[in-house]
């Protein structure tokens, strides 16, 4: 088999295609998890701290700061002084644990709704009369049993 057939079935085949179908999917959730996150969250733990209050604005500076450079995030990474913002690690790390609670519940309700799935599968197997031949057998199992020397 040729390196390009062999790549053409891989390409096509269903699991390459549910891989690019779950990252495009992916991607997209990010975003809405990220917006979650910076619109509607980071605003509510803001009014629980008692006002305007942005991860993204913690920093320590670890450097000299020139005379006249403001004491923001932005002026500071510009004049090159070496900063450490966790601010937006914090926020990047809020939007991994929602992102997280999300998909361990999708998953758990997609789990559960297949349990519950098999378990009616289940119930109707049991609930369906045999198939004829079956009885038929039974039938003639027990016919044979009733015979003297069996």
């Amino acid at each position: 088999m040729s390196l390009l057939s062999e790549f053409k079935s891989f390409a096509v085949k269903g699991n390459a295609i549910d891989l690019a179908v779950g990252v495009i999917i992916g991607a997209a959730f990010g975003k809405i998890v990220e917006s979650l996150v910076a619109d509607v969250i980071m605003p509510f733990i803001s009014a629980l701290l008692g006002g305007r209050f942005d991860f993204s604005s913690l920093f320590l500076v670890l450097g000299k700061v020139p005379d006249g450079v403001q004491m923001s995030l932005e002026a500071l990474k510009k004049a090159d002084v070496p900063v450490f913002a966790y601010g937006n690690f914090i926020t990047i790390l809020i939007n991994f644990i929602l992102m997280a609670f999300v998909i361990f519940m999708l998953v758990r309700y997609l789990n559960e709704m297949k349990s519950r799935l098999l378990d009616e599968d289940k119930a109707a197997e049991a609930a369906a009369p045999p198939p004829a031949s079956e009885v038929l057998l039974a039938e003639i199992r027990d016919e044979l049993r009733k015979r003297p020397g069996a």
